[in-house]
């Protein structure tokens, strides 16, 4: 299955969750944080674009691990992420519940995929900064940076 989403992200992140645990998103950050871009807890994932604005997202649940190249890719980060009840919830920092879907209930592996990133303007407003998301059933296994982007 694959989407596109136009998602707000207000204060530089949106979430994906348990729809039926809807969990505390008030999450301390430090520098490791947002130079991660992405940040975990119980029963949620914080994916941290680069822009505090609408931006591009496009989705993917798949049945296996990716098996791709990080070339076209300035950032790349996984986690995982608990979905007991089965329903994915992707879900604006401020502005509400975008999209639920439905997956077999499970922990699943979240590879955020993040391009573009050098295209903002100065004041961050405008660019063509993009977002994929893969998610797959998988075991737990800790944060990962995948490929890191240095600005400049």
């Amino acid at each position: 299955m694959q989407k596109r989403y136009a998602i707000f992200a207000d204060y530089n992140q949106f979430h994906l969750w348990d729809h039926a645990v809807t969990p505390s998103t008030a999450l301390d950050y430090d520098d490791a944080d947002i130079e991660r871009r992405i940040k975990v807890a119980p029963f949620l994932v914080v994916i941290q674009p680069e822009r505090n604005m609408e931006v591009q997202v496009d989705l993917e649940i798949a049945d296996h691990a990716p098996d791709d190249s990080f070339d076209d890719w300035d950032h790349v980060a996984e986690a995982s992420l608990d979905l007991p009840s089965g329903k994915l919830e992707i879900h604006q920092c401020t502005g509400g519940s975008v999209d639920i879907l439905s997956v077999p209930p499970g922990t699943y592996r979240v590879r955020a995929y993040y391009g573009g990133l050098d295209t903002l303007s100065e004041d961050q407003l405008d660019g063509h900064d993009h977002y994929r998301l893969v998610v797959w059933p998988a075991p737990s296994a800790p944060m990962a940076v995948l490929k890191q982007f240095s600005p400049g």
